[in-house]
């Protein structure tokens, strides 16, 4: 299916979110938005993905 992950489209086979973090190599704890709409970590497995799903995922970094 195709998506845009961080501004970016991408072609993925993952169908639910939790999938889709990971297929793409994102590990450890972030935040995930689809559609502009918060997706909590509990909710990842349950949330199914469609074609054309804008998919933010931001890391914690930290500052110095």
């Amino acid at each position: 299916m195709k998506i845009v992950l961080n501004g970016k489209p991408r072609e993925v086979r993952a169908e639910n979110l939790s999938d889709l973090l990971m297929e793409v190599g994102f590990s450890g704890r972030v935040a995930t938005a689809v559609n502009e709409d918060f997706i909590p970590s509990s909710l990842r497995v349950s949330h199914k993905l469609a074609d054309g799903d804008r998919i933010e995922v931001v890391a914690p970094m930290q500052g110095g």
